[in-house]
């Protein structure tokens, strides 16, 4: 066994690229292996600006010997079929088998690879790994870049390392010969380095200042920087992202801590984050209050030999013209009134069939009063509804959010505060499009909740009246992610009301299907629960299905819905449906599953025709039978009774009381009498069972 190197050294690769090419590079290598029949071991790849490597440990020496049979025609068959098969195969007719299959005499080709060199296979591979590398972007240079057919490379390629052991691995791809020369860092040791495997090949990396293992670059960036933040008496702001970031920018990274001008944090720190982040890849750092300081983490990639001071000085010039930008725009925004602002909105077309932004804001406005005033969203005043609704997009125009679209929201709710409104204003315009994603924070402000839900809802229902849906994976408007957050809203703030109908609850469902996987509750028992109709009401209908998921992980649950599916095979084979008519059908009181079946029982105008109904049996039942009538007697009141309070446990316990006398029923009662009329009463009674159970959920819909 062994160890096999490989490094495809290039100019920078961007950062961003750094995680896939990894991945493409191991895909590619193992499909090419797996191809040519070699065994794999444990494979490692990394990557630096400069570099991707792969180090595969434990192959053989050669491949195992393979025979290779491809069936033929029959014997029978005309001389061109077999003429043909003898082209494909390369073989002549007196190196072909004859075999049996299924009676006819059928030729076979029965070819015999031999092994071969691991070596020769990776020389083969090398260069189709090269060729065949998914780069999202990549180019063509130098003289052969005029033709297309030239290689390309997310940067120009310029050494490849191939070793096998210690032995080379001659290969060549658009005209760069593979080698055991490589090169260390580009400033530190530019020059060349000999690898002797990969047994080496960190070590002589590292020597000449390159930590060739990016995870190696993360931990220490991480820890460094957090370092250099304690050393100053602060708190570095923890940002794995940038982490990562600064990882695939550099080589030898060394964290180095700066400060810039105290009087540039008048402006939001969220604004001098971003600044530092997207534009600089800088840390930021807290005092012990948790405010923003005056200091940033810049990460350099040599070791300079003053320490760092000069690298800081530039990168503190650098960050200083950034936040002058971002000051500039501070204090010009602040010098127009949100109200103003969002009077430019009428020139931003939200959709062409929609309006534009403004219309969308006097929606969004009418809807959020609306649901204030209606109560849906409790203790919240119309009148701030409708101002925050009013302003909420009003930042989208200010230079702030121009130049980082990021902030928008936040920006807004930033000069709401600065020019006196209402806190409730202000944190609804801030937060009106929360939850943005699953881990986001949902509003629980009355008026943040009142802004983010009419928003959101406007969305929804307007593209979905102008025929714009999601289809496959196409959601262009984000209308799923919309849905989602309308869920999340509805849920955690227990807001009661009927959210859509028609394919606009559909839509819904499908969503919630979606959010409540991931919750742990199974999609079925919510389409349990939807499947009874006319549910828009989504704070109920979750209610009902978180107690219908732990009823039937009950015992009682389990062997009930057994029970139900053994009632409606019979009833289905049997084509009984709940329109029968006469004395027979009145006994079980069938129904569609919509209405109480005993609602008037107790109404004393009723009680003749129940007790003519009951001597319409015109048998004695068997006690079974009879239990099974009296338990559904006592059950069917308690859980319609239960279902109207939204006592849904209380009327998972009415069913449950039902298991016994359906499990009774099924053992000694003959549903398939020879006597019609029993056979017709008992149908009906299994008919009434299953309605009753109809009426807490569609048991037709759970699986199991």
């Amino acid at each position: 066994m062994t160890d096999f190197l490989l490094e495809l050294r290039s100019e920078e690769i961007p950062a961003r690229m750094q995680a896939g090419a990894r991945a493409d590079l191991e895909k590619l290598f193992r499909k090419e292996m797996e191809t040519a029949g070699v065994a794999l071991g444990q494979i490692t790849v990394w990557s630096t600006p400069r570099r991707l490597a792969l180090i595969a440990n434990g192959l053989p020496e050669t491949t195992e010997a393979v025979s290779e049979e491809t069936k033929g025609p029959a014997t029978s068959a005309p001389e061109q079929a077999l003429e043909g098969f003898l082209r494909k195969t390369g073989l002549t007719k007196d190196q072909l088998e004859i075999r049996d299959l299924k009676g006819k005499d059928t030729y076979f080709a029965v070819v015999e690879k031999p092994g071969r060199a691991v070596k020769d296979v990776l020389a083969e591979a090398i260069p189709a790994i090269v060729r065949a590398f998914p780069w999202p972007k990549s180019q063509r240079w130098g003289a052969a870049s005029i033709t297309t057919e030239s290689l390309r490379w997310v940067r120009p390629l310029s050494g490849i390392v191939a070793i096998l052991g210690e032995d080379l691995v001659e290969c060549e791809v658009g005209g760069i010969a593979s080698g055991y020369v490589t090169k260390g860092h580009r400033f530190h040791a530019p020059g060349e380095i000999t690898i002797g495997g990969a047994h080496d090949y960190a070590r002589k990396l590292s020597a000449c200042h390159v930590i060739v293992d990016h995870v190696e670059r993360q931990d220490l960036i991480r820890d460094e920087a957090r370092n250099a933040a304690a050393a100053a008496g602060l708190t570095l702001v923890e940002d794995e992202g940038l982490v990562i970031e600064n990882a695939g920018l550099t080589e030898w990274p060394v964290p180095l801590l700066g400060r810039f001008d105290e009087a540039f944090l008048e402006v939001p720190p969220e604004t001098i984050q971003l600044t530092a982040r997207v534009n600089q890849k800088y840390f930021v750092c807290e005092d012990a209050e948790g405010n923003l300081a005056d200091a940033f983490v810049c990460t350099a990639n040599i070791d300079a030999t003053d320490g760092g001071v000069g690298i800081v000085a530039g990168n503190r010039k650098v960050l200083a013209a950034r936040l002058s930008d971002a000051r500039f725009f501070w204090q010009q925004d602040r010098k127009v009134s949100l109200a103003d602002q969002a009077k430019k909105l009428a020139r931003i077309t939200f959709h062409e069939k929609l309006g534009t932004v403004a219309d969308k804001v006097e929606r969004v406005a009418k809807l959020a009063e609306w649901l204030a005033a209606e109560g849906i969203v409790p203790n919240c005043d119309p009148a701030l509804a409708r101002q925050a609704a009013e302003l909420c997009k009003a930042d989208l125009v200010t230079e702030m959010v121009g130049e980082f679209p990021e902030l928008q929201g936040l920006m807004g709710g930033y000069y709401a505060r600065a020019e006196g409104l209402p806190d409730a204003v202000a944190d609804a315009i801030r937060d009106h499009y929360k939850p943005v994603g699953q881990g986001d924070e949902v509003p629980t402000a009355p008026v943040t909740v009142a802004v983010a839900l009419a928003d959101k809802l406007d969305t929804l229902r307007s593209f979905f009246a102008i025929d714009e849906k999601p289809t496959g994976s196409k959601d262009p408007f984000a209308l799923r992610r919309a849905a989602l957050g309308i869920l999340r809203l509805i849920a955690d703030n227990n807001l009661r009301f009927g959210v859509a109908e028609g394919e606009l609850l559909d839509f819904f469902a499908d969503r919630l299907k979606v959010q409540q996987k991931e919750a742990g509750v199974r999609h079925d028992l919510i389409d349990a629960v939807f499947a009874l109709g006319g549910e828009d009401d989504l704070v109920r209908l979750l209610a009902r299905v978180h107690a219908l998921q732990v009823f039937v992980g009950s015992e009682d649950g389990a062997n009930l819905l057994a029970g139900y599916k053994r009632a409606a095979n019979i009833l289905k084979k049997e084509g009984w449906s709940a329109s029968a008519s006469g004395p027979d059908a009145a006994v079980a009181h069938p129904h569609t599953g919509d209405e109480d079946p005993l609602e008037n029982v107790d109404d004393p105008d009723m009680q003749e025709i129940y007790a003519a109904a009951g001597s319409a049996l015109g048998y004695a039942p068997e006690p079974a039978e009879q239990a099974l009538i009296d338990a559904l007697d006592i059950a069917e009141p308690q859980a319609a009774t239960a279902v109207a309070a939204e006592d849904f446990a209380s009327a998972m316990s009415a069913l449950a009381s039902l298991r016994a006398p359906i499990d009774g029923f099924f053992e000694k009662v003959t549903v398939n009498d020879t006597d019609s009329k029993k056979r017709t009463s008992r149908l009906a009674l299994l008919d009434r069972f299953r309605a009753a159970v109809h009426n807490v959920a569609d048991f037709s819909r759970i699986e199991g």
